[in-house]
Formats: C-alpha cells, structure tokens, sequence
C-alpha cells in the first residue's frame, strides 16, 4: 500500500509539473497544441475571404465540431492530406482561370475525400455531381465514357456551377452551401427565414454542417502540426509524370491499346477513369486526351 501511494503521488507531481510547463509556454488558449483533450482552435476563419463569426456561440460550437471530428479521424485525414499533393496542382489552376476562390479546393475535399467516389444516391467522382447535373454543365456521362471521373473537366464543371451560385446568392458561403443543399433548396430556407447569410440559416443538418466541414479540412490541412499530424513531405504522393495522347477515332480492345503504349490495361484505367468500359467506342470522331503515365507506374 504505502508502494502505491508513493507511486501515485509521484505521477502527481508529474502531472502537475507537466500542466504548468504547457501553462507557462503556451502564450493563450488557442496556442495549444494537440494533446489528448486539449486542441488549438483559430482565432479567426474564412471562407473566401468571407469572416466567418465566431463571435457567435452556435458558430464556434460548430467549427469546434467539425475540428474535433476531423482532427480524430487520423488515418482518413492523413490520407486526404496524402491526396491533396497530387490533386491540388490540377484542381488550383483551373479554380484560377475561372476565377474561383482557391478555398473550394476542400469542397472537393469533403465531397470525396479527393477519390472517385461513389454515392448512395448515384454522384460520382472527386467533385460528386449527378448525371443530370453532369450532362448540363457539358460532361459527357454514359456507360462507355463518364466524365464526372475526369478530374480536369469536372473541376471545370463545378467551377461552373459556383459561378452560377455565386451571382445568385452574391455569396461564396453560399454559394458553397447550395453544392450540397441545391439552389432551389436554399434559396427557398433564405426567403422563408428572412436572412442572407449561412451562418444565419437553419437547414439540414447535412447542409448545416456543409461549410464548416469545409473550414475545418481547410484550417488542419493549412496547418496540420497543430491538429497532431506530422508528415514527411517523401511520404506525400506526388504527381506521376504522364503525356497525353489525343484520339479521335474507335478503340476496339483498351487493353491492346495500352500494350501499344508500353503500358498495361490497369495503369491506363487508373490514369483514366473516365474510361469506364473495356472499349471506347468514338463514332462522331470526338477528340480525346487519354493519359497516359511516362515513368512511376
């Protein structure tokens, strides 16, 4: 017994050594790094460069959740941040050209984790769009060729379709919020609920939660030390060195295609997705870029 006793008071001195060196090092709460219960939280977050007010308590409270949640989803996250390398140099540029805040980048993040996912409800690929969806931002979606697994065009596509938002909503929170809760659906809650700005809207909870996912994903993976993720930069998956080969005519066998590429028929299909049956068939001579991988694979 008196063992014991020393021992646990022992393990409280160290406790409380401990807590008063993080005390004195930290200069205020939100300094905190992530250790056990404790977990920074920012001063101040943006989406688009559009405030978001954490001076209300229902706000904080939220993002407080979304970090917490994402903050200990470790091995999902660190894949997502694993991801982002590769992804992002294709997504960043085509959000520049059409003048998209670069922020929507994590939109694509939540939607899908940066894979080619696949809905319940039948959305597909990095960027989730429906068939319909897909069809009338110009994506061609059918069973041999389905472009909603096309990163570049689909990024297109949903730079579209914030656009429209934007102009509708005047609002880049907005405008992210509809990706998920639909134009139709927001625009309706704005003109019951008599207000204009997200963070004073009730809507599902899906769509409630929507944008402070996004803030939370853009504010770990910023900065991904403070949230408890060390990553080397070799273990990050970088970009394979590809060229593209412009076809405007019928691909009987994909899998003789790729021989004649040097290739095989899974690295074609991994480097095309959109490539979705074991032909292509191209009879209106469309002109397609299929890629196809140089070294690394």
């Amino acid at each position: 017994m008196k063992t014991n006793k020393a021992l646990l008071s022992t393990i409280g001195v160290i406790l409380i050594a401990v807590i008063l060196v993080f005390g004195v090092s930290g200069d205020s709460k939100d300094k905190l790094l992530h250790e056990g219960t404790a977990m920074y939280f920012p001063n101040a977050v943006d989406f688009a460069g559009e405030k978001t007010p954490l001076q209300i308590t229902d706000v904080k409270e939220r993002l407080d959740r979304e970090l917490l949640i994402n903050a200990n989803l470790h091995a999902t996250t660190v894949l997502i941040i694993k991801r982002a390398n590769r992804a992002f140099p294709i997504i960043e540029p085509i959000l520049q050209k059409y003048n998209v805040p670069d922020d929507f980048k994590y939109l694509a993040v939540i939607e899908s984790g940066l894979t080619n996912a696949v809905s319940g409800a039948g959305a597909k690929g990095v960027w989730q769009f429906m068939p319909d969806t897909a069809k009338e931002k110009g994506m061609e979606v059918n069973d041999i060729v389905d472009e909603r697994y096309h990163l570049e065009k689909a990024t297109e596509a949903a730079c579209k379709y914030l656009l429209s938002a934007k102009e509708k909503f005047g609002s880049w929170t907005l405008a992210a919020a509809s990706y998920n809760g639909g134009m139709t659906g927001v625009g309706k809650k704005i003109e019951e609920q008599k207000v204009s700005n997200y963070y004073d809207l009730a809507l599902t909870e899906e769509t409630s939660r929507y944008v402070f996912r996004i803030l939370a994903l853009k504010e770990i993976m910023r900065n991904p030390a403070k949230y408890g993720f060390s990553i080397f930069s070799s273990d990050l998956y970088s970009q394979i060195p590809s060229k593209k080969i412009e076809i405007d005519s019928t691909i009987n066998d994909l899998a003789d295609f790729a021989k004649t590429q040097g290739i095989n028929y899974k690295i074609l299909k991994i480097h095309n997705p959109w490539l979705r049956d074991k032909k292509l068939l191209n009879p209106t001579k469309k002109k397609y870029e299929i890629d196809i991988p140089t070294e690394g694979y």
